[in-house]
């Protein structure tokens, strides 16, 4: 077994700041990931202590140069259950963890490749699943695990059939975890359009297609990465939710 890191000098901090993440570690699974590193920055800047973790120590690094705080770098590859324990038996105590990951398998039906239609799985349903196999006991009374789902469960469209399955897996198995290793906390973010600058391969077409989710969307706009963040720190930071997907679509779900 590898050393492990220190433990949270803090745990759950009873009594400290709605909304602060003083003295607690968070790990960001994806902080290479714009979303990720949108997290974690923000989180760092709130206090945190990061433990940044993906498959790319590169992306992982230029992340932990841009953060406020103490950080470490831990590889993870969540298609390896393997990966997953060694990032378990390096981690030692942590507070709250965070996966932004997804590998989408996106096209026609007719063209969809087994081996991305598993990859897909992998990141979104079975790495979550094994991160709360192994690390679920590593967690600080009052912390939990939050996940990233996403509207597609919800609006299924051709061509998007494996990112509507995998996100409406997930969303269960929150559920399902929520129960199984409670009183850990387990929770799902469910973005819509969201302008993290995933949207920018569409170059000049970008600006008309947000034009037109917004005005559309019942909230009459698109999503910022600090609506993600928003939400994330809510469910982090309050104490009765779980088994919960938060909707961060501005309503898009809906019409």
């Amino acid at each position: 077994m590898s050393e492990s890191l220190p433990e949270s000098p803090s745990g759950s901090q009873p009594g400290s700041q709605p909304g602060s993440l003083s003295g607690r570690r968070l790990v960001v699974v994806g902080a290479g990931s714009r979303t990720g590193r949108h997290l974690a920055r923000a989180a760092s800047a709130a206090g945190a202590e990061l433990v940044l973790a993906g498959p790319d120590p590169r992306k992982l690094e230029l992340t932990a140069a841009e953060l406020a705080g103490p950080s470490t770098v831990l590889p993870v590859d969540l298609t390896e259950e393997s990966s997953v324990k060694a990032l378990a038996d390096r981690l030692g105590r942590f507070d709250h963890l965070v996966s932004t990951a997804g590998l989408p398998a996106n096209g026609p039906l007719a063209e969809l490749e087994l081996a991305d239609v598993r990859r897909a799985f992998d990141a979104k349903v079975i790495g979550p699943l094994l991160l709360a196999k192994h690390l679920a006991g590593q967690i600080a009374e009052g912390g939990s695990l939050t996940f990233f789902s996403g509207v597609a469960a919800w609006r299924p469209a051709p061509a998007r059939t494996v990112m509507a399955t995998t996100n409406g897996a997930l969303a269960f198995l929150v559920q399902a975890l929520a129960v199984e290793i409670a009183p850990v906390r387990v929770n799902a973010i469910s973005p819509g359009i969201v302008d993290t600058g995933s949207w920018d391969g569409l170059g000049a077409d970008k600006d008309a297609f947000l034009a037109a989710v917004a005005a559309r969307n019942p909230a009459r706009r698109v999503g910022t990465p600090d609506d993600l963040v928003k939400a994330v720190l809510h469910a982090i930071d309050n104490p009765y939710v779980t088994g919960t997907v938060l909707h961060v679509d501005g309503g898009g779900r809906l019409v």
